[in-house]
């Protein structure tokens, strides 16, 4: 610790706090994840699953892991600084994220997210614009494996996860008292509703509009499933509904998702066929103004 330098808190998690710090020895910033540990011995093990996974999943699309320590009854890990913050931040308002710049998200998020099945048999439980992070760069990262696991013959052990995003199957299986009735594919369900969610600039299912949580949930379970704004294009609905098949054999797997011509057609236009830096650019701009107003709102009401 007397090596960082505390900046922002960017952050806090069901466990603990997320700050920006500076390495003093080297300059680097970094997002550093403090954990408390008055935890019982699952937790601790999810906490140490996730530095084991981080150290080998070496993967452009995957935030990169610095280190991690101790002290007393924390534990400290250090991560790469995603310097423009999560999906959720960039958004602002109905269609405010072109589709070439929304194909390119998605495109990313889908390769991290198969690396992690693939490669290292884990499924990350908790996709939600907020766990998918993008620089000034444009570079985009999944990050927050806390809540991952083992994948054991397909199907997860645990439940774990954002209960607002989960899968109709997992919903269900919560409240049967049925775990691990899910698989992978649960993970693809909330995807797509991560894409709606960024293309409509509200969370989908508002809790402002259900009576309770169990009606919202029973939404979830028994609705139609959320569908893209008419303003992107056919292929780019047809992806999404794909993603938000209601039985989960009948969702898209990584493979096909990575086969759809929507994806393909965001391949096609290459590195520089998508002005990422510029977007994430005039997003935080746009950010910083509504801020701004809000502010000076505040302060007349106030005055």
């Amino acid at each position: 610790m007397d090596d960082l330098e505390l900046l922002d808190e960017l952050g806090k998690g069901a466990y603990g706090t997320v700050r920006k710090v500076r390495h003093t020895k080297t300059g680097v910033e970094m997002a550093m994840k403090e954990i408390r540990l008055e935890l019982d011995d699952a937790k601790l093990n999810a906490i140490i699953m996730e530095l084991d996974i981080l150290h080998r999943a070496t993967e452009p699309q995957i935030v990169e892991f610095y280190g991690a320590f101790f002290i007393e009854s924390c534990v400290y890990y250090c991560m790469e600084f995603m310097d423009a913050g999560s999906l959720e931040n960039l958004y602002d308002g109905r269609c405010s994220v072109p589709e070439d710049v929304l194909a390119r998200i998605v495109g990313k998020t889908v390769r991290g997210l198969r690396f992690l099945k693939d490669e290292l048999q884990i499924m990350h439980r908790d996709v939600k614009p907020t766990n998918i992070l993008i620089n000034r760069r444009g570079e985009v990262k999944l990050c927050d494996f806390g809540v991952s696991g083992q994948l054991e013959k397909s199907l997860a052990k645990t439940n774990i996860g954002c209960q607002s995003y989960m899968a109709p199957e997992r919903i269900k299986g919560e409240y049967q008292n049925m775990l691990g009735t899910y698989t992978v594919a649960s993970d693809v369900w909330s995807l797509g509703l991560s894409i709606v969610e960024t293309t409509m600039g509200t969370y989908p299912y508002p809790p402002e509009t259900y009576s309770n949580v169990f009606a919202q949930l029973q939404a979830i379970v028994h609705g139609d499933p959320p569908q893209l704004p008419d303003s992107y294009s056919e292929t780019a609905r047809d992806f999404v509904a794909r993603c938000l098949e209601k039985v989960p054999s009948r969702r898209a797997t990584y493979a096909q998702m990575l086969e759809h011509p929507w994806l393909l057609g965001d391949e096609a236009r290459g590195l520089d066929g998508v002005d990422m830096r510029g977007w994430v650019k005039q997003a935080l701009m746009r950010k910083a103004a509504r801020k701004e107003r809000e502010r000076e709102q505040q302060n007349d009401a106030a005055a």
